[in-house]
């Protein structure tokens, strides 16, 4: 994970922006490639500004997530009765370490067919 000050030089395909700093979902438009996705989920104290000309000229999708915690309720109470088996999902569960390889496409070794990737920060 990095912060501003420390990005590395690379293309970027897809950029979350889970910050409260209102300079940054511009910011976010300007390293995501051509054609890549962004996803806004940090909220700023103050209005961001964004270019949507930068956004259309680059054919990037944009999604902004308020909350997942209206449905959160029946997905726990779901999983709990055993009426969701979340296990298949999760096809593996990685270190902080080996996240940049699973952002770069690459499957972790062992790893089951589900769409998961887990992250365990410790």
């Amino acid at each position: 994970m990095w912060d501003e000050g420390s990005l590395p030089d690379l293309p970027f395909d897809a950029v979350v922006d889970a910050s409260n700093a209102a300079h940054l979902p511009s910011r976010a438009l300007e390293l995501v490639e051509p054609a890549g996705r962004l996803v806004y989920i940090g909220l700023a104290g103050e209005p961001s500004r964004l270019d949507t000309r930068a956004l259309v000229l680059k054919d990037v999708t944009a999604v902004g997530i308020l909350s997942a915690s209206p449905g959160l309720d029946a997905t726990i109470r779901a999983y709990a009765s055993g009426a969701v088996d979340p296990r298949p999902l999760v096809a593996a569960t990685v270190s902080l370490g080996e996240v940049g390889a699973v952002l770069a496409g690459e499957r972790p070794e062992g790893a089951g067919p589900g769409p998961k990737i887990h992250v365990d920060p410790r």
